[in-house]
């Protein structure tokens, strides 16, 4: 408790008297160094809407966990270091929820008004894009953690706008790889995605993957409902007709929930199985609504596709232990977010011996590798500002015995195998075929 109490004339002399008898003018040492000051960080994510339940929630969740780690220093190595070097964050987190005009409203508010010194958040890819060039303007350290639409870093070079996870062309790319590997004599091949940047990037790199990769394949119907519609009886109607093998899907929140269990009821994915590259975060929400057979991805080797090793055992029990359910893709997203911040500001820090600037941060981040709960990070395109990373996809059955959802079947894939290189955008590398993956 904070106490406003008036000190006396006495103890104010008293005090006087001690700094004048510590004051440099008087011959003494001068005092130490102060401590680091506090950070304050604005962390954006879904907290109501559609999108929050499987999103916007567990992101916050994970950058509440992350955060109080790192201020405790109760974090693995190599986290262990309390703060941003050494400095505790104070956080503000608001709603991502509206529109795209609103989010840009709400950005300058934590930057203008709140004194954010840097802002981790954003899920939409419509939020990114409206965002990047504000963040650019404020020179203020951003750092996206969710969306995947390429179009940032390849539309135009960033200074201050960092984002860790990699973008939907590894999605998309992984995807086709998979469904060409396992599903039989696909000969042809459907699309409903939502009809904004993630949507339209997603079906045109699994597309271009696809052409790459299997020409012989056509796509026979691509369709685009709006975004947040909710209601996709059409779409479905139309995908009863096709004799396509698979239908891919970026949908996510709560359109992808909505279409699983709309298109499940009228037998779709019984007939095609769907390649839903979002669909880690449905199935511990929807369990055995979710169709055995479905394809499905994590955006990353996140969720039930990551690795056993020690930082990661510590985030699944920290954040199962709190939060009573598994962390999924969007949790990991955030926390490996914010531990690419803390790895740059922390490296910034030593090499400055004191609290860094923002442009010190920068220099620091661009290009940085480290190591996630689920899969290491490098930061290898988009001139340094770029995460790449392996991917994981597998096909979901439910346990019944057990009651609980299972992946089967597991591929992974290297970060040289799915992500373009430095230097091109992801449209051309895959028009041009994808000259130099790497893949096992």
């Amino acid at each position: 408790m904070i106490s406003h109490t008036r000190p006396s004339v006495v103890a104010l002399a008293t005090a006087a008297l001690g700094f004048a008898s510590l004051s440099p003018a008087m011959g003494q040492a001068p005092p130490a160094a102060a401590p680091p000051t506090t950070v304050k960080l604005g962390i954006v994510s879904f907290l109501t809407g559609p999108a929050a339940g499987p999103f916007g929630i567990p992101g916050r969740n994970a950058a509440e966990l992350i955060v109080d780690a790192i201020n405790s220093g109760s974090l693995p190595a190599p986290y262990k270091a309390v703060g941003l070097g050494g400095a505790k964050i104070e956080t503000k987190i608001i709603d991502e929820a509206g529109s795209a005009a609103n989010q840009v409203t709400e950005f300058r508010n934590l930057v203008q008004r709140d004194g954010m010194e840097a802002v981790v958040g954003y899920v939409s890819s419509g939020n990114c894009l409206a965002v990047a060039p504000v963040a650019e303007e404020l020179k203020v350290l951003t750092v996206m953690y969710d969306c995947g639409t390429p179009r940032i870093f390849e539309e135009s070079p960033k200074k201050y706008l960092f984002r860790v996870s990699p973008t939907a062309t590894m999605d998309s790319v992984a995807a086709a790889r998979y469904a060409i590997a396992k599903v039989k004599d696909l000969s042809s091949y459907a699309g409903v995605n939502q009809n904004y940047a993630w949507g339209q990037d997603s079906w045109r790199d699994f597309v271009l993957a696809m052409k790459a990769l299997a020409p012989a394949a056509k796509a026979e119907k691509e369709l685009f409902p709006k975004l947040f519609a909710g209601e996709y009886g059409a779409e479905i109607s139309a995908l009863l007709t096709t004799s396509a093998k698979v239908i891919h899907t970026s949908f996510w929140d709560g359109d992808l929930e909505s279409f699983i269990f709309q298109s499940s009821a009228r037998g779709l994915p019984q007939k095609v199985p769907l390649v839903a590259t979002t669909a880690e975060t449905a199935m511990f929400r929807i369990k055995d609504k979710m169709p055995d057979g479905t394809i499905v991805g994590a955006r990353g080797p996140h969720g039930v596709f990551a690795p056993d090793t020690e930082l990661n055992r510590w985030f699944r029990k920290a954040y199962e232990d709190r939060f009573s359910m598994p962390p999924t893709y969007p949790s990991y997203h955030m926390a490996q977010s914010l531990l690419g911040l803390k790895t740059a500001w922390d490296k910034a820090a030593a090499k400055a011996g004191k609290k860094p600037t923002t442009d010190e941060i920068v220099a620091a981040f661009e290009g940085i590798e480290f190591e996630g709960p689920s899969a290491k990070i490098r930061m290898a395109i988009g001139k340094g500002h770029q995460g790449i990373s392996d991917i994981a996809y597998g096909t979901y059955k439910f346990n019944k015995a057990e009651g609980k959802p299972e992946i089967v079947d597991v591929v992974r894939y290297a970060a040289e195998c799915v992500n373009p290189p430095e230097g091109t955008t992801s449209q051309k590398w895959l028009e041009d075929g994808m000259p130099g993956a790497k893949c096992n």
